[in-house]
C-alpha cells in the first residue's frame, strides 16, 4: 500500500504523568499494528502549576532511559525503539533545558507549549470569563516567546494544541483567522533549522484535523518548511498510529514526498 506511515514519533507511557500504560504494552501494540519504529516522547514539564486534579507532573528520567534501553534490546529484532522527549517549553527554562540536551542521548526532542503564562490550557480555567479567540492568540504569542528564548529542540509539537480544549474547539478556529501570528511561528521554526509534527491527535480529540490543521502544515510547506515528523500523541495502546493514513494523505496533499524520523538528533526523511 503507498502513502503508509510506519514510524510513531510521538507516544507516552507510565512514565508520562497522564498515562497507566506500560512501556512494553506500547511496544508490543505497534509490533502487532506492523509498524518500522516508535519513539517514546514522555513528558517533561518542570514547574508546573498547581492543577485542579492535584496531577503531579514529575519524570523519573533515569527510570525512563533504563526501561527504554532494556526493552530496546529486548525487541530489537521486531520494532525499532527511539529515545525521545517532549518537553514542556516556558521561557525561564531555557537554561535548564540547555543543559539536560547535553547529558541525555536522545533521539528526539519535541518542545511543545502546555502552560501558557502560568496556565495549561487542558483545564477549563484557563478560558473562563475571557474570548476564546483572545485565548487562542495569546497561546500563538506564548510560542513565540518561547522559540525567542530556547530553539533546541528539533521539531515545535502540536503547534495549534489549544483548540482542542477552547470551548468551541475549533469549531471559528482557521489558520487565515490568525495567519499573522502562525505565518511568524512558522518562519521563525524554519529559519532556526527546525520542524514542525503532523500529530493526530486532533482526530482523536474529534476536530477533523490533525495539530497543527492541515492549512497550516501546507503554508509550512509553502514557506520552505521540509522537517516534519509524524506522531498520534497515544498514551494508551488503542492510540498508536491513529489515522496514519488520514496523515499520509493531509501531507501528500500539501506537497511533502516524505516523512521525517529522528535519530541521534539527526533527522532522516522517509519517503511516503
Amino acid at each position: 500500500m503507498s502513502n503508509q506511515i510506519l514510524w510513531d514519533c510521538h507516544m507516552h507511557s507510565s512514565f508520562s504523568a497522564d498515562s497507566d500504560t506500560s512501556m512494553e504494552d506500547m511496544i508490543r501494540e505497534a509490533i502487532c499494528r506492523g509498524l518500522t519504529g516508535i519513539c517514546f516522547t514522555e513528558h517533561l514539564d518542570p514547574d508546573y502549576p498547581p492543577t485542579p486534579d492535584n496531577e503531579i507532573f514529575e519524570l523519573d528520567l533515569d527510570g525512563y532511559r533504563e526501561t527504554l534501553f532494556r526493552l530496546r534490546e529486548k525487541y530489537q529484532e521486531e520494532l525499532q525503539i527511539h529515545f525521545g522527549i517532549e518537553l514542556g517549553l516556558q521561557p525561564h527554562l531555557n537554561s535548564y533545558f540547555h543543559k539536560l540536551l547535553k547529558t541525555m542521548p536522545f533521539d528526539f526532542v519535541i518542545g511543545s507549549s502546555h502552560i501558557v503564562h502560568g496556565y495549561d490550557p487542558y483545564y477549563k480555567e484557563y478560558f473562563k470569563g475571557r474570548e476564546e479567540s483572545a485565548c487562542y492568540r495569546e497561546y500563538f504569542e506564548s510560542i513565540l516567546e518561547n522559540l525567542h528564548a530556547f530553539s533546541e529542540m528539533d521539531v515545535y509539537g502540536h503547534i495549534d494544541y489549544i483548540v482542542r480544549y477552547g470551548p468551541n474547539q475549533n469549531k471559528y478556529y482557521t489558520y487565515e483567522r490568525y495567519q499573522d501570528i502562525l505565518d511568524e511561528i512558522l518562519r521563525t521554526v524554519i529559519a532556526r533549522g527546525r520542524g514542525i509534527e503532523l500529530n493526530t491527535g486532533g482526530f482523536h480529540y474529534g476536530l477533523g484535523e490533525p495539530n497543527p490543521c492541515r492549512a497550516v502544515i501546507r503554508r509550512y510547506r509553502e514557506l520552505g518548511g521540509e522537517i516534519i515528523t509524524v506522531g498520534a500523541d497515544a498514551h494508551g495502546p488503542e492510540k498508536i498510529a491513529y489515522d496514519f493514513d488520514k496523515a499520509a494523505a493531509i501531507l501528500a496533499d500539501c506537497g511533502f514526498k516524505y516523512y521525517t524520523v529522528f535519530q541521534n538528533r539527526k533527522p532522516e526523511f522517509v519517503k511516503l
